[in-house]
Order: C-alpha cells, then sequence, then structure tokens
C-alpha cells in the first residue's frame, strides 16, 4: 500500500544510537535507568502521592529492575523513552530524584506524551518543571524530531498544572473521563507543546 506521507521521524533515527542523557543545569541530569537505581523507583511507588496519579505499584527491588529493563527495551523499539532525573555526586554516586518519561511514541507523527513524578524529598524546589522543560526543549529540537508533545494530568492534580505552565505546555482543553484511577475515572487536562512554539527548541 503506498503511503502518502513520509514518516516524520524515520525508523530507527532514535534507536540507531544509545539513549542520552540530556542536562538540566544546577547539578542535575536525567540519565538512563540502571540497575541499582531499582530502590528509588520501588521508593517512588510505595509513596501514596505517586500512587494515587499511576495506576499500578512495584512489590519489590526485583519488580522494579524488571521495570527498569523494560524502560531500556523502549529506547531501541522506539516506544517509549525513560530518564531518571538524577543529582550528580561529584565522583560518588548520582542521587535519583525522580523519573520523566516520554510515552506513546508515534514516530511516524513525531508524538509523544510526557510523564513524570519526583520522590518526597526532592520536592517543593522546582525541580519538575526543569526536567520537563529540558525534556521538551531536546525532543522539540530539530535534531530529535517531534513536533507535539503532550503532557495529561488528572484536573484534580493542581501541582502537575502548575509544572506544566511553567514548562511550555499551555492548557489546551479537558478530555473527559479521560483516564482511571483507583477512585474511578478523571476528567484529564490536556496541555500540549508544538516546534515553533516561542518557548520550544
Amino acid at each position: 500500500m503506498p503511503v502518502l506521507v513520509p514518516p516524520h521521524i524515520p525508523p530507527g533515527r532514535l534507536s540507531s544510537s544509545p539513549q542520552p542523557s540530556v542536562p538540566v543545569g544546577d547539578g542535575l541530569l536525567l540519565r538512563p535507568w540502571r540497575p541499582p537505581d531499582a530502590p528509588a523507583v520501588l521508593a517512588a511507588f510505595s509513596d501514596p502521592a505517586i500512587q494515587r496519579w499511576h495506576m499500578r505499584r512495584a512489590d519489590s527491588e526485583e519488580e522494579a529492575a524488571s521495570w527498569i529493563e523494560q524502560w531500556t527495551s523502549d529506547w531501541y523499539a522506539e516506544t517509549d523513552i525513560h530518564w531518571a532525573i538524577v543529582r550528580l555526586g561529584g565522583g560518588g554516586p548520582d542521587e535519583v530524584l525522580g523519573r520523566i518519561a516520554l510515552r506513546g511514541l508515534i514516530p511516524a507523527i513525531g508524538y509523544a506524551e510526557c510523564a513524570y513524578w519526583v520522590l518526597p524529598a526532592a520536592r517543593g524546589a522546582g525541580l519538575a518543571p526543569l526536567a520537563v522543560d529540558a525534556v521538551r526543549r531536546w525532543a522539540l529540537d530539530e535534531g530529535t524530531g517531534f513536533e507535539r508533545l503532550e503532557l495529561v494530568h488528572s484536573v484534580l492534580n493542581e501541582a502537575s498544572c502548575r509544572v506544566a505552565a511553567k514548562s511550555g505546555f499551555p492548557l489546551e482543553g479537558i478530555r473527559r473521563h479521560g483516564n482511571l484511577h483507583a477512585d474511578g475515572w478523571h476528567d484529564m487536562h490536556v496541555h500540549a507543546s508544538v516546534r515553533g512554539d516561542d518557548n520550544s527548541g
């Protein structure tokens, strides 16, 4: 069957190279997840605030490690991209502060959805907007090739609404009954950033 529109991001553009780290500044870095990070993942998904907005939990370090293994594979499959948000250790081990991801990649149209969480001890310092903005700029750069990124969250999640506004994702609308949480269906705010916005690339 003839294809009328060539893929916006050609197959292999991402996966032909190892997943890059993305500098954030202020001693922060977004880097690929590593097996020793499993305890931080387990701690995150044991946190009630993170569980409120997510659909699953990790019950052991072994399960968390299997997620990290899958996150690594996702890069090469060009389906999702996952980074650990870390504070560089200055010669010692990195301190994992959170996670940021581009999920549901559709390379043919240059689309992905941005998602993140921050560990309790790292909240309140403006970390999430810095990380989200760094990923947004990396993804919408011409060399990477994404055209549209969405950030979607429950209308009850006011903190994520503030993060979106601070990191270059203006609100576009509401997706009614857009996601199912443990307490039922939630309407979802849809924020988006596209290449060519004043604060992109």
